[in-house]
């Protein structure tokens, strides 16, 4: 059985912030979740997956965030207490839904899990989310480690179907991938049947209802400022006429600094856990102690602002400072060293930061594509075929998003989910390359379909790859609509994307394995050279990693370079597989060398390079 099912109340066990929010769900009696896969929440949909195996607990890998959120809000609106969970983009994609569903309500308690990445560790921009709680008027809640992703993910469900609202629970990077002790409670039965209530005057928000729902969430917020002044969540520590103001993980790196310092005496700290709505009471009680305040937390000044507007409308003349070129950056996320630096800076103590050495003779290692990822073999054949020919290349979000850098060189515009396919169509109309647009499988699913839909319609004129590995995989090998086995090794029903493909109103259409990389090269060039228009190409084969996940297979083959190569280096300059070395030694002699260790037996190398042959794998 699953460990979160098992750890008994009182116990305590080390958990990711993710783990500590699936089991604060748990212990919330939360029966129903969905999701769509995206770091860094992905641990939450992950464990909440094995967990619907073994219990009534209903769970999904939703097409994308606004289903997960549409699915998750009609359970709720039926009594259960449903969680949807995504990344900070994510709720992008949901905001559509989420701004009524604010409006409309929940009946069972509904908690929204945005998992923020400041410094962009696997994202394409570094919002910061908690703007949307204020956007959609919701309360929010912001762990700063483990045990309090537990708390307020329990606690969040009580909130929201006290006030018939959803809750944000809003994290980032670093609480949800690292660990600390947590103290388990008790888990909940869970209420696996609701029961829905027509009241359409209430839950179908046309104009005359609407103007009424939005009165009715005005004053649900009034309520929940009293909740966050009172929140067990928001606390001050400490004493002194120095104050802070900190939230998130940025608490953690506040309270290292104030201990290296040894001034817990000179400062009080107000720790907010519930940040919107803003505690005003218990802010402008806090400012009238201090003498001056730093705000420090990470990416906009969500609590500066706010902050200051207590101060300026409640007539306190006080310094509040957080962000700026002195101080704190708008970008990023911080650590304790930066921390410490504004703390000094701010109250005007003695620190002078440790050196930090950087090595520049160190090799780099720029991400890259798998050994035997057949991505690789897409974007090589898609090159070959159009030969000498510029052509322009969106790409999407996913593993084929590495296809950026040398030798492949096959992104140039990327926006979000998606958006390949609707920016092909805009590309192929505004200049004159040729254009040929890459999407994965599941981001295809995601949000491609309504974009091939409209480039049929406009007849847009490009060539559209679809790259299907048969998961979601730079996630952690999730299921999509369109898979034909999960990671154990189950078939699900499929929707076959070929067929989607037809029935958007594509009639030229191509299945290819990219492997076989001399049919790959005619039948791209084939159907590229077709009269204009939308046409595509599904390039179809499994993610390596994940085949051998389902299958238990192992390579038996792999690929070695023989003495026939010329150094003709078009396997460095055109594949560029990260199973190739080159190596020099000091008699000027050059070398390239296959590692058998990486090679994935793909034989994609061989098939463009007569000095490459098959060698048995060594046990």
């Amino acid at each position: 059985m699953h460990e979160l099912l098992t750890v008994q109340a009182g116990s305590k066990k080390l958990l990711l912030g993710n783990e500590a929010i699936v089991r604060g769900a748990l212990e919330a009696g939360m029966s129903f979740a969905t999701t769509y896969p995206g770091t860094p929440s992905s641990e939450i949909g992950d464990n909440l997956y094995q967990i619907s195996k073994e219990t009534d607990i209903y769970f999904e890998y939703s097409v994308n965030e606004k289903v997960a959120l549409e699915t998750a809000a009609a359970a709720s609106t039926c009594g259960l207490r449903t969680m949807c969970s995504m990344k900070h983009v994510g709720l992008n994609v949901a905001s559509d839904a989420l701004m009524t569903l604010s409006y409309v309500g929940v009946k069972g308690g509904m908690v929204i899990v945005s998992a923020d990445d400041p410094s962009m560790h696997s994202s394409q921009n570094e919002q910061d989310n908690r703007l949307f709680a204020r956007f959609a008027g919701i309360p929010m809640l912001e762990p700063a480690n483990s045990q309090e992703a537990l708390d307020m993910a329990r606690a969040a469900f009580t909130l929201s179907e006290s006030y018939g609202i959803p809750v944000l629970l809003r994290t980032t990077t670093r609480i949800n991938h690292s660990r600390s002790v947590v103290e388990m409670g008790t888990l909940q039965d869970p209420k696996v049947k609701g029961n829905f209530l027509k009241d359409p005057l209430n839950l179908v928000p046309v104009p005359m209802v609407a103007r009424r729902l939005h009165i009715g969430l005005l004053e649900k917020l009034k309520k929940l400022r009293v909740e966050a002044d009172r929140s067990s969540f928001n606390k001050v520590e400490g004493q002194g006429t120095w104050g802070v103001v900190t939230s998130g993980v940025s608490y953690n790196y506040v309270m290292d600094a104030i201990r290296e310092f040894n001034i817990a005496d000179q400062v009080q700290v107000l720790k907010l856990g519930m940040t919107y709505p803003f505690p005003q009471s218990l802010c402008l009680d806090f400012i009238k102690r201090v003498k001056k305040v730093l705000v420090v937390e990470e990416l906009e000044p969500f609590l500066e602002d706010m902050m200051k507007v207590v101060a300026q409308e409640q007539g306190v003349k006080i310094e509040i400072k957080g962000k700026g070129d002195e101080l704190l950056p708008l970008y990023f996320e911080f650590d304790p060293v930066l921390v410490k630096s504004a703390l000094a800076r701010f109250f005007q103590l003695d620190y002078k930061p440790p050196a930090v050495e950087i090595r520049s003779d160190l090799p780099q290692r720029p991400p890259n594509l798998c050994a035997g990822c057949p991505h690789r073999a897409s974007y090589y054949a898609v090159k070959q075929a159009l030969g000498k020919v510029s052509a322009v290349f969106p790409s999407d979000i996913g593993c084929y998003t590495l296809g950026l850098l040398p030798p492949l060189a096959a992104a140039d515009y990327l926006l979000c989910m998606g958006s390949s396919v609707s920016s092909a169509g805009g590309f192929s109309k505004a200049q004159d390359q040729p254009v040929v647009a890459f999407v994965g499988d599941s981001t295809f699913f995601h949000s491609g379909v309504t974009g091939l839909i409209n480039a049929v319609h406009n007849e847009h004129n490009f060539t559209l790859v679809i790259l299907d590995n048969g998961t979601t995989a730079m996630t952690g090998q999730q299921p999509h609509p369109g898979v034909e086995l999960t990671a154990e090794g189950r078939q699900p029903p499929k929707v076959d994307i070929a067929t989607l493909v037809r029935g958007c109103g594509v009639d030229r259409l191509v299945v290819v394995n990219p492997l076989q990389v001399d049919k790959t090269i005619a039948a791209i060039k084939e159907i590229m050279e077709d009269k204009p228009g939308v046409k595509v190409v599904i390039s179809k084969s499994p993610c390596p990693l994940f085949e051998r996940r389902v299958t238990g297979k192992k390579q038996k083959v792999v690929f070695r370079v023989t003495n026939e190569c010329d150094m003709c280096r078009r396997c460095l300059d055109e594949l560029g597989c990260p199973a190739f070395t080159y190596c020099e030694d000091e008699a000027e002699c050059a070398f390239i060398a296959i590692d058998e260790h990486l090679c994935s037996g793909c034989s994609v190398c061989k098939q463009i390079c007569h000095a490459i042959k098959p060698k048995k794998k060594s046990a």
